[in-house]
């Protein structure tokens, strides 16, 4: 693997090469005030797909970016997949690979089914969600199905191990709820779960705020990339920066204490939007 780590980071101090994600990184920390204090990297290569003359690498860079500004330091930490060709011997067509922003699941218009046991007031246990976050931000619960588009899913899983009642099964397009093989479509459709903490009125249910700089630990933020009605994208809030601002964890591209923006990603858009909601 130091052979992988050393063709990327050959790319990373090329300025020349440098990719539109990377490039998008550095200029939201450079918004923020944030200086870049060190970047370590180490790579996992997990699939080559060999066809004459070339062969194709997959593999996914495990990043981790030490941040400082004034007194302020932090560790944001990400899982990001790259790809690169050799051709005689050459390494070409290095680039990261494609982010996908949508749910392999679809799902109509929820409806609202609330269990006797719903009814009950819970307890949102903050701190739970965030370690259960910081537990599997880059690894997967083998309790639970691995989706390939997975950010609901896990932010799903941080709200449960935080106390959440599940509610609605068999039914997916009602409640939220996770049994065996099954599961309601707003425990893992990224659009469905918005939807659902807005509408909810009993059991797992969030009050929409205005600005992020309201949200708490255990808090969700949901995202619009395209900004056309479809949500995309949830995170869970498991810190915050010395300005107030969110951090936050995710998963299908892993993130770990990454800003809450997402202005750094591929996937974001000018006309990005977001919804921000506080659980309990």
């Amino acid at each position: 693997m130091d052979q992988l780590q050393n063709i990327w980071m050959r790319m990373f101090e090329n300025e020349n090469k440098r990719d539109a994600w990377w490039h998008k990184k550095c200029t939201v920390y450079h918004q923020r005030g944030y200086e870049m204090l060190r970047v370590r990297g180490r790579g996992e290569l997990y699939r080559i797909l060999r066809y004459a003359p070339t062969a194709e690498h997959e593999y996914l860079m495990h990043l981790s970016i030490l941040l400082k500004k004034r007194d302020h330091f932090y560790i944001e930490e990400l899982s990001v997949p790259f790809v690169f060709n050799v051709e005689r011997g050459n390494v070409v067509h290095h680039r990261i690979c494609g982010i996908s922003s949508a749910d392999e699941e679809t799902s109509p218009v929820l409806t609202r089914e609330i269990s006797p046991e719903a009814h009950q007031r819970f307890t949102y246990d903050r701190q739970a969600a965030v370690k259960y976050a910081e537990r599997w931000w880059n690894s997967y619960n083998p309790a639970y199905r691995r989706f390939d588009v997975d950010c609901t899913n896990y932010v799903s899983q941080c709200l449960y191990a935080g106390g959440a009642p599940m509610h609605g099964a068999p039914k997916r397009d009602r409640g939220w709820w996770y049994q065996g093989d099954n599961w309601s479509y707003s425990w893992s459709v990224a659009h469905s779960l918005r939807w659902y903490l807005s509408g909810a009125t009993q059991g797992l249910k969030g009050s929409e705020v205005s600005e992020a700089s309201e949200l708490e630990l255990g808090d969700i933020i949901c995202y619009d990339f395209q900004g056309d009605g479809r949500w995309d994208h949830n995170t869970i809030v498991v810190s915050k920066d010395n300005n107030g601002m969110p951090l936050v964890n995710a998963h299908t591209d892993n993130s770990r204490m990454r800003y809450w923006s997402y202005e750094d990603s591929l996937a974001w858009t000018p006309d990005t939007q977001y919804k921000f909601f506080h659980i309990g």
